[in-house]
């Protein structure tokens, strides 16, 4: 089981970059996969999710009508489109799976997981944002 990330880079505020993270040793279909970001010094955050079966898919409050996420139809790569990307928004980006998208809502705003104990994780790709 391999989750494979890339895209990342540097950017301009108010710029857009395009991850992607291919899965590969096993079927997504029944699967979710998430972007998780952790900038030096902080908690990893949940960034987005989506449910390989159906595309559904959730964000965080703090990437909301930013970021967009999507499957290709093969189910085996999923991309994390990132639009009017803000300096805040620099930190290593990492793709993983689970069994489900985790949302849940604590200190004023959602957050977004993954939970069903498979953890699958892919090494992460650096973003940075900055003039």
């Amino acid at each position: 089981v391999q989750l494979q990330a890339s895209g990342g880079g540097l950017v301009q505020p108010g710029g857009s970059l395009r991850l992607s993270c291919l899965a590969s040793g096993f079927t997504l279909d029944y699967y979710a996969m998430a972007w998780f970001r952790q900038a030096p010094g902080k908690e990893r955050e949940g960034v987005s999710c989506i449910n390989m079966y159906n595309g559904s898919t959730y964000h965080s409050n703090s990437v909301k009508g930013r970021f967009t996420l999507s499957r290709n139809n093969a189910k085996t790569t999923v991309d994390l489109q990132m639009n009017s990307l803000k300096p805040e928004d620099s930190a290593t980006y990492y793709c993983a799976a689970d069994r489900y998208c985790d949302v849940y809502y604590s200190g004023g705003s959602y957050h977004v997981g993954l939970a069903g104990g498979m953890n699958y994780w892919g090494k992460g790709t650096q973003v940075t944002v900055s003039s």
